[in-house]
């Protein structure tokens, strides 16, 4: 009997060894590779289609174009990308999206796809250096089903966004009608360029529920004594030459007078290598910051296109016609930065800046946020623990430019904390809570009113 069980049993196994031949000769040479390792998640593709994204849309736009319109594109972008990676691993709440991805899917490849279809689709005539680029990507991805699945699925949350951004706005005839008044904006020396993109004020946001949701109450009137503050202030503090600043106030207004969005870009990269987040943790942090500095662009313009406030070039160039006694006129005064073609009120950088350190002391449940954040103007790189220190430096550093009054950038930065809270309460939220990590960091004031010491 014993004799009759072992030959059963060596019958079975060599039946079943038979089968696994036959199944591994159908399916290919990958379905035990498939099999035996796990899906491609390196969250360094996200970085370096980041960086693509950022070289793309400088191409396409002047890297010193004066407009909120760069930091659009990386909302979109990193929306896309979010959806692919989250789609598949499910960690966190996809973006306004109910599909789900197969288990099996690489992250990776799904993240490289989105990115490169929607970079594709709105920059068509970068489409050389981005198939080339996605090549290499898909390259360092092995082979197979996870890789084959990661791209369909990346295609479709990239056509998502696409879909979802139909008819939003973008390049809307939007006109800057206001004649000029005191306190009105009108076109700035030297190049005396008109507005600039007003159609970002009008766009959908991506986030918020209208493009005036959070737009705060008009600047002071002219009459008013913190007008006059505000005009001395910036004559004194901002002019470029003659001006009251020290070496380190000028180098402030000089590190953050470039592209905001890029150098934001940069510190994420560089953050969300050091911290070893992992592709979904990553694929967030870019997609919350770049979210909400999108909607932050859209309030920012909105307030622009609503109230007109003229630039401080203007009115102390015409503080004789504002009615206000504490304020003197000086025809030749010039800003420390070129002034850019658009209204004062609101700041776009400190609105900016307001939304993306609040969206980050969300993520990271603390105000702690260790971000190294380079300038290509100075070529300097400043390290910022603290969320408010962030938030002064880059509200003075707009004054000390001589190219908004406090009063835009506090009041931008307020602004731009709620629409930061706004996201993160909405927005990007875990599936599964981490146990006793909080879910917001401690209420604290996120914008200090700065300082002119």
């Amino acid at each position: 009997m014993d004799t009759s069980r072992s030959g059963r049993r060596a019958a079975i196994g060599a039946v079943t060894a038979l089968l696994l031949l036959v199944i591994t000769a159908v399916a290919g040479p990958t379905a035990t590779a498939d099999s035996q390792r796990p899906p491609a998640a390196d969250p360094a593709a996200i970085r370096d289609w980041n960086v693509i994204a950022t070289d793309t849309i400088s191409a396409n736009l002047s890297p010193t174009r004066p407009s909120g319109q760069v930091v659009i594109w990386h909302g979109f972008v990193s929306a896309a990308v979010y959806n692919a990676v989250v789609g598949i691993q499910r960690t966190y709440a996809p973006y306004k999206w109910r599909a789900r991805g197969p288990a099996t899917a690489s992250p990776e490849a799904a993240a490289v796809t989105a990115a490169h279809r929607v970079l594709l689709t709105y920059f068509p005539a970068s489409q050389a250096p981005l198939d080339a680029a996605y090549a290499d990507s898909l390259a360092k991805i092995p082979d197979g089903r996870a890789k084959r699945q990661g791209v369909a699925f990346g295609e479709r949350a990239a056509d998502h966004l696409i879909e979802l951004r139909e008819d939003d706005g973008r390049f809307a005839p939007v006109e800057f009608t206001a004649a000029p008044a005191p306190g009105v904006w009108r076109p700035t020396p030297p190049a005396h360029l008109p507005f600039i993109d007003p159609w970002l004020g009008t766009l959908r946001p991506l986030l918020l529920t209208s493009p005036d949701q959070f737009r705060p109450g008009g600047p002071p009137a002219l009459s008013s004594v913190r007008y006059a503050q505000d005009v001395n202030e910036v004559k004194a503090m901002g002019a470029q030459t003659g001006s009251a600043r020290t070496a380190q106030q000028t180098e402030t207004a000089l590190f953050f007078g470039g592209n905001l969005a890029v150098q934001f870009q940069s510190a994420f990269r560089d953050h969300t290598a050091r911290h070893h987040l992992d592709i979904a943790e990553t694929a967030r942090m870019f997609a919350a910051a770049n979210a909400s500095a999108t909607d932050a662009v859209v309030t920012a313009w909105d307030a622009k296109l609503h109230y007109g406030f003229w630039r401080p070039i203007t009115a102390i160039r015409l503080a004789d016609t504002d009615g206000n006694p504490a304020t003197d006129a000086d025809p030749q005064w010039q800003p420390l930065l070129v002034t850019p073609p658009h209204p004062d009120y609101l700041s776009g950088h400190t609105t900016v800046a307001g939304a993306v350190i609040r969206t980050l002391t969300g993520i990271l449940g603390t105000t702690h946020l260790d971000l190294n954040v380079p300038s290509e103007l100075t070529g300097t790189t400043r390290h910022y623990e603290e969320a408010d220190q962030f938030n002064e430096d880059m509200i003075n550093a707009r004054v000390w430019a001589g190219i908004h009054f406090r009063t835009a950038d506090v009041v931008g930065c307020r602004a731009g904390n709620r629409i930061g809270a706004w996201a993160f309460t909405h927005y990007f939220q875990p599936l599964r809570p981490a146990a006793g990590r909080p879910a917001v960091p401690p209420a604290r004031p996120m914008c200090p009113p700065g300082s002119t010491s």
